[in-house]
């Protein structure tokens, strides 16, 4: 509901309850009903990041699908990696990023492989003339009632895709990025207040936090800034690929002071905030966006 030009957020999105609906893993946002919003209508670009180079890793949905549109908007170039089978959520990205008349890149494959991270971020160097901004946002997150229900390959992907691949990224990115560039990682109000059916992806997301922290540490003096994004309860296709039960998915994000999920949209601005230039003393810091139900 809008008045003047106030917008109320507990009624701006969808509210729970939803339909029961289930994707084989990694999902696909234009199969998600209803269809999440990454601002691709709604984001409006000022200039903020204008010439810079952004390679972001699961940029085809959710926080990285947002992130990527409103980079591309603010006239930043834009890398995205994805996993094979979300291919045409990805080719919806590139479209976007082409149509604010920047360059997007396409980056499909597995950042559990060591050598593929340091392919990628060979590709998105040499495709773009360079990288000053490196967001690792790509994550497995699968609900198991019990720990005995967590398989040791289960565990070991999950681990490889939330903490290896970005350990692996920054280690390749390092050399090309300059005093003025910046690393956002993505983690999650589980990194504070873990539930009991994401064992092994909390864990990943309390490390995320933990090496914005120690990063923006060690790489200050460099000019090189680290931050995060700590969402709650966003719809993406995380949810609906195994991330959460069909119960909790009915009411998935109901239980906030808003009453509803976020939307990747709602997010787009913070890492907008995080990459622009004036933000040039926040840096080890963790800005959250959960519907009032946490903080960082």
């Amino acid at each position: 509901m809008k008045q003047g030009n106030l917008t109320d957020p507990t009624s701006l999105h969808p509210k729970p309850p939803f339909q029961k609906q289930s994707q084989p893993w990694p999902g696909l946002a234009g199969k998600m009903d209803p269809r999440p919003d990454h601002g691709e209508t709604s984001y409006k670009g000022s200039g903020r990041l204008s010439g810079r180079k952004a390679l972001i890793t699961g940029g085809d949905s959710g926080m990285g699908r947002a992130a990527a549109i409103a980079f591309a908007r603010e006239g930043a170039d834009v890398a995205i990696n994805y996993f094979p089978t979300e291919e045409p959520d990805a080719q919806d990205v590139i479209a976007l990023i082409k149509a604010a008349g920047r360059r997007g890149l396409a980056m499909p494959g597995d950042i559990r492989s060591e050598a593929f991270c340091r392919e990628l971020v060979a590709r998105a160097v040499d495709g773009l003339g360079g990288l000053d901004i490196v967001v690792c946002n790509a994550a497995r997150q699968q609900s198991r009632e019990s720990i005995l229900d967590v398989s040791s390959d289960d565990f070991d992907a999950t681990m490889k895709t939330n903490v290896y691949a970005p350990f692996w990224i920054i280690k390749a990115a390092l050399p090309h990025l300059k005093p003025g560039a910046c690393i956002i990682g993505t983690t999650s109000e589980q990194a504070y207040d873990p539930s009991p059916e994401l064992y092994d992806y909390a864990q990943t997301k309390a490390a995320t936090m933990n090496y914005v922290k120690s990063l923006a540490k060690q790489l200050g003096p460099k000019g090189i800034r680290v931050n995060g994004v700590a969402p709650g309860p966003i719809w993406t296709p995380l949810q609906v690929s195994g991330g959460a039960s069909m119960e909790k998915l009915e009411k998935f994000g109901g239980q906030t002071p808003l009453g509803r999920p976020g939307q990747p949209a709602e997010l787009a601005s913070i890492y907008v905030q995080l990459a622009a230039g004036d933000a040039s003393y926040a840096t080890g810091q963790v800005y959250g966006s959960a519907g009032g139900s946490g903080q960082p």
